[in-house]
């Protein structure tokens, strides 16, 4: 131990050999002691800070993971019965609500798009939730539908039919999720948020599936459609209901183009899809004079809804309250069942859920 009047000067330091020099050498040594303290104090926290950052960012990416993998998964949870009962209002012998989810949930819907008479129906169906209903189906509900639209894209990716469809369908659905996924937070979407951009994700992959569709010629070398008399041809394209079909058809040859171009075709599909009244108010006349059916078409449909014909659709028995496929057995207790069936579109369907 070192006394009192020793020279404690060392390199870069001189002290004053007096009592005040050894007190602020204490000071010093003191506040160096502090100062190696605060700072080890200081790095043990942003270790701990770095270490509960890294935990939260694992979490997360499990969090992720999981709900990923939970959206992936394709349990179906409906009941797949061939009829459900629907009221409005409860009963002394049944009790409580049918939703639109319990509904969707509980038709075989997955089973319907297998069918060709049913197809066009369920994905009207689909387009129309999409559009406006997404929110209202539970949260299984809207998994089932993610699953359904799942089969239906495989479906069209197999049989390359349908793509158009398709196509805006899934455009529907997607600016549909844009809109509702910024704004979370209001109770609008049901699950986590992560699991509704990989939904997103996927639908952006099926779109860009259905764009690299390369349709393969048939390797039948047998009659063509332009090999039929030009009557039978016409009578093909009277059945067509959509006008962009017609001009699909028209592109692939220059025959089929003049056929395309038929007045009195395009005269036919107005008269179908609209009334005189909406056709007199759209009225087109054409260089020469002439009533300019086609592009009256295409005025007509930015005006008012097409016509829906469908092969096969859902009926409600007024009598008992039962919604089931055409043709479909249910227990029915009046005298003339079929008398009592309602044929409903698809937004008479889900009209009939809004209470």
């Amino acid at each position: 131990m070192p006394f009192l009047g020793q020279d404690w000067r060392s390199p870069g330091q001189s002290w004053v050999k007096t009592a005040d020099g050894w007190k602020r050498f204490l000071d010093e040594k003191s506040g160096s002691f502090v100062s190696d303290l605060s700072s080890y104090c200081n790095k043990e926290v942003y270790n701990k800070e770095n270490l509960f950052n890294s935990l939260n960012y694992d979490v997360a990416a499990k969090k992720r993971k999981k709900d990923i993998q939970n959206s992936k998964t394709k349990t179906q949870y409906f009941h797949q019965e061939k009829w459900i009962y629907v009221h409005k209002g409860s009963t002394k012998e049944r009790h409580g609500y049918c939703t639109l989810g319990e509904a969707f949930n509980r038709l075989d819907f997955s089973t319907a798009i297998l069918d060709s008479r049913r197809f066009n129906y369920v994905v009207r169906l689909l387009e129309l939730i999409a559009k406006s209903q997404l929110t209202s189906l539970s949260g299984i509900a809207q998994k089932n539908f993610m699953n359904i639209l799942e089969k239906v894209v495989l479906k069209v990716l197999e049989d390359q039919q349908n793509i158009r469809l398709i196509r805006e369908l899934l455009q529907t659905l997607y600016t549909s999720l844009c809109t509702l996924v910024q704004r979370v937070g209001k109770s609008v979407l049901v699950g986590n948020i992560n699991m509704w951009v990989y939904r997103m994700e996927t639908i952006l992959h099926w779109q860009q599936q259905l764009n690299n569709i390369q349709i393969t010629r048939p390797a039948f070398k047998g009659l063509t459609f332009t090999d039929l008399p030009l009557c039978l041809q016409l009578n093909i394209l009277q059945r067509l209901s959509d006008g962009r079909d017609l001009v699909s058809l028209g592109q692939v040859a220059p025959d089929l183009h003049v056929l395309s171009e038929d007045r009195l075709l395009w005269k036919k599909l107005c008269q179908y899809h609209f009334s005189e009244r909406q056709i007199r108010k759209r009225l087109i006349l054409s260089d020469k004079g002439q009533l300019d059916w086609k592009k009256m078409y295409f005025k007509l449909i930015r005006c008012y809804p097409r016509k829906e014909q469908y092969g096969d659709t859902l009926q409600l028995c007024k009598h008992c309250h039962i919604l089931s496929w055409k043709g479909t057995d249910h227990p029915c207790t009046a005298n003339n069942p079929e008398s009592c069936s309602v044929s409903l579109s698809p937004q008479d369907f889900i009209n009939l859920f809004k209470f």
